[in-house]
């Protein structure tokens, strides 16, 4: 954890969504085990959930690389995944009952609302997320911190995701007031969120709950490990 080189100017605060203010993981989960159930699937859902966290993951990667498309990806996870165990399933259908259920399954991150409440009182709160648009602003509607956010930024309203500076200058006219020397951006990935902020040229944060290691080149301005401690970062 590092709160070296303290900035005491900040009064805007860009967050990621998923993992960083909510829970993704527990919400991806119970909404998978809830479409399975809706599709009628009685296979053991570890190894099926196992398999379309993997492939879900190599197709965000793919669209933050500019490789496919939201539209593709929403599909071609479960595709993959009916193929690889054989199931005859409608993947469409499967992706549509998995995103109706995203946003009925909120879990947030620890210390969330308060530091949210808190930095809402200092400055202007934005969210910058590449998931999809219907998805993430419902979700965020359904969570209490929703009253603390001022604007939510999709990569869908600009044709851009993190880390492009093109997702970026588009988030930054949404804000209130943008000025790069008083804006920092909070998120728990280092090849979307804080690579972007650097290459905008803004500070970072990034929330490291598991305390991994991070290349030189990426290196953020501040690390934490618990969203409590952005108290001490920006009292």
């Amino acid at each position: 954890m590092s709160f070296c080189g303290l900035n005491m100017a900040y009064d805007l605060y860009l967050f990621d969504l998923d993992d960083t203010l909510l829970d993704f993981r527990a919400s991806e989960r119970a909404s998978f085990a809830r479409m399975l159930t809706e599709l009628g699937v009685s296979h053991d859902a570890a190894p099926l959930y196992a398999f379309y966290q993997r492939e879900n993951e190599l197709l965000w990667k793919e669209f933050e690389q500019g490789k496919t498309t939201k539209k593709h990806l929403k599909v071609e996870r479960f595709r993959r995944l009916f193929d690889e165990h054989q199931l005859e399933l409608d993947p469409e259908h499967a992706s549509t009952t998995y995103l109706a259920a995203l946003p009925e399954t909120v879990v947030l991150i620890d210390h969330a609302v308060e530091i949210c409440e808190w930095l809402s009182a200092r400055g202007e709160i934005g969210i910058l997320t590449n998931g999809i648009h219907a998805v993430q602003t419902a979700r965020l509607k359904n969570s209490p911190i929703a009253p603390y956010i001022s604007f939510v930024s999709v990569s869908d309203t600009c044709g851009f995701a993190k880390p492009d500076v093109r997702f970026f200058e588009h988030s930054s006219t949404l804000a209130k007031r943008f000025d790069k020397a008083s804006s920092i951006l909070i998120g728990d990935r280092l090849e979307a969120d804080i690579l972007g902020a650097r290459n905008f040229g803004i500070d970072s944060c990034w929330y490291n709950p598991h305390g991994l290691p991070h290349p030189k080149e990426l290196a953020p301005t501040y690390e934490i490990s618990h969203l409590s401690d952005l108290r001490r970062i920006l009292h």
